[in-house]
């Protein structure tokens, strides 16, 4: 959907600057016209045979079709059932974390989101707009009745979140001319720090860049590729602010004792 939008504000903006467009190879996908998160309904890519409620169980209907498509038994990814698997595990945390009521509600949309944006990091490395900045204020909104923190900290950590990357950003920019990471992980930062405060931005970036430091030099030397392969950072800040938006009070605790300084 986002690539059908921006090829659309592409050929407006052209059109009206006077270019001539010449007609695509390829077009951007095979869907119709009529294309969001409702319709139409999920079907298998290869026979295109329509998905039944039956088909569409997490994890279990995978394993029930032993992986396979019902009608043209072409391979289905082991992905899907992974992040399904992955999305139940999460919840269930959410759920032995807050218990039952709207803290809980929101940290599952808080939670998905999360996800979702992470996978779609990893295979287009974009952070998209419309779902870090609705998370942005969502936190802020929370923040305004202390669903987690307080309405300051939640001001301050935003800010604190975007900033803190967007100055190594230029920083990095400045010493090599190179971009060192997107715009979208200053605003997932941002949506990190409105939810978990400015107190716990440190364990934010401690988190992601040492497991995006293992990850990522271990992918390298698997995938036997060079330093200057681009790594979506993306991920490692979600699981990062995942885990301190559970777990920061520990985590905070842990980290002022192992410092030295409580």
């Amino acid at each position: 959907m986002l690539f059908r939008e921006w090829e659309t504000m592409a050929k407006d903006v052209l059109t009206e600057r006077g270019f001539q467009l010449i007609p695509p190879k390829k077009p951007i996908d095979q869907y119709p016209n009529n294309f969001n998160l409702v319709v139409p309904r999920s079907a298998c890519p290869e026979c295109k045979h329509q998905i039944t409620a039956f088909e569409n169980i997490p994890v279990i209907s995978y394993l029930f079709l032993r992986g396979k498509c019902r009608n043209c038994k072409t391979s289905i990814s082991i992905r899907y059932p992974f992040i399904e698997l992955l999305t139940g595990i999460c919840f269930a945390l959410c759920a032995y974390q807050f218990g039952f009521g709207w803290p809980l509600l929101f940290s599952l949309l808080i939670t998905a989101y999360l996800i979702a944006m992470s996978f779609i990091d990893i295979d287009h490395q974009i952070l998209p707009d419309n779902m870090t900045l609705p998370l942005v204020w969502l936190g802020l909104l929370l923040a305004s009745q202390s669903t987690y923190i307080n309405l300051t900290d939640a001001l301050i950590g935003a800010a604190a979140g975007y900033l803190s990357l967007w100055s190594v950003f230029w920083l990095f920019k400045l010493a090599t001319g190179k971009e060192g990471m997107g715009y979208g992980d200053f605003k997932l930062l941002a949506m990190i720090g409105a939810l978990v405060g400015w107190q716990k931005i440190a364990i934010v970036i401690i988190l992601s860049a040492g497991v995006g430091a293992i990850i990522g030099g271990g992918l390298l030397l698997i995938q036997k590729k060079n330093s200057q392969t681009k790594i979506p950072f993306g991920p490692y800040l979600a699981t990062a602010g995942w885990i301190t938006f559970l777990w920061g009070d520990q985590l905070l605790e842990f980290y002022l004792q192992f410092s030295g300084l409580r």
